[in-house]
């Protein structure tokens, strides 16, 4: 389902004159309540959006897929924008991550969830089960139990994945939630996050602003998308996807922080083409700051 025409766009990609097979977009940037998802452990749920086998408690309005929005945001939390900050990717070809200042430190991917998306989850679920997965214990995962958060878990899963290397300020909310957060299990940081009221009041205004701080009507928003966030981060020389609604993070194999952008887009890849002819996704990095 489209979203409201002043959502925005795929930005980071209509903004650039090249193009390669993510080059035709819409305007449909927006996270995900994301109706037509099906749980991975197939446990009823009032949102299939929310993690496996928990209930939807609330929603929240869907985050724009957009840098400087996203920049807004951490940089009120407490996330040093001067020295990290997400920046457009637009394109998986090589031309394009050379544009990117390095080294990376997360990506975020959105993607349309549809028919082939999730039999590939499905399958991806059933060969881990039998086969199995390393996942370092220090991989900093949470799942998603509030309608329309995975931009916010997103985002999160980028920032508490690299805590102890671009700190954030002290005091802030950022620096608290990941200190009260980091020995709590996936489900309960889950649960924190749900009963978070200053989040709460933060994505609001986050997903209710536009890039140049203006106020955007909130009856105007769509909230019922079929797009959805995913993180990609390096711990410990492994790249691992995030995804708060999928069982455990997925291990993608080795890494570094200075393959991890091209490491992720070869996973993104993969999501692009089994989805052939569709063209409603966005890359954005967390990559060190430059002048403009």
């Amino acid at each position: 389902k489209q979203s409201a025409p002043h959502r925005g766009s795929f930005r980071s990609l209509r903004s650039s004159p090249l193009h390669d097979t993510m080059a035709a977009v819409d305007d449909a940037a927006v996270d995900t309540a994301a109706a037509a998802e099906t749980p991975d452990d197939g446990a009823a749920t009032t949102d299939a959006s929310v993690a496996p086998g928990t209930k939807k408690t609330k929603q929240w309005f869907p985050l724009e897929s957009n840098p400087q929005i996203m920049n807004n945001f951490i940089e009120k939390m407490g996330f040093p924008v001067d020295s990290y900050r997400f920046t457009d990717v637009f394109s998986t070809e090589e031309w394009a991550l050379e544009m990117v200042p390095g080294p990376t430190l997360g990506v975020v991917f959105l993607y349309p969830i549809k028919e082939a998306t999730e039999e590939f989850r499905a399958a991806e679920k059933a060969r881990i089960e039998t086969e199995g997965q390393v996942v370092d214990e220090s991989v900093y995962y949470m799942k998603q139990t509030v309608g329309n958060a995975c931009g916010t878990v997103g985002i999160l899963h980028a920032c508490g994945n690299i805590a102890d290397r671009v700190a954030p300020k002290p005091g802030s909310y950022l620096e608290t939630f990941f200190s009260t957060t980091k020995s709590m299990s996936p489900d309960e940081i889950a649960e924190y996050l749900n009963n978070d009221d200053s989040m709460d009041e933060k994505h609001a205004e986050a997903s209710t602003t536009n890039e140049d701080g203006d106020a955007i009507d909130p009856s105007t928003i769509e909230t019922d998308v079929n797009t959805h966030f995913v993180c990609f981060t390096e711990v410990n020389g492994c790249i691992y996807e995030l995804d708060g609604r999928k069982a455990s993070p997925i291990n993608h194999g080795p890494s570094s922080p200075e393959s991890l952008l091209s490491d992720a887009c070869k996973v993104i890849k993969g999501f692009m083409e089994r989805d052939e002819g569709e063209h409603r996704f966005t890359i954005v990095a967390l990559a060190p700051a430059v002048e403009d």
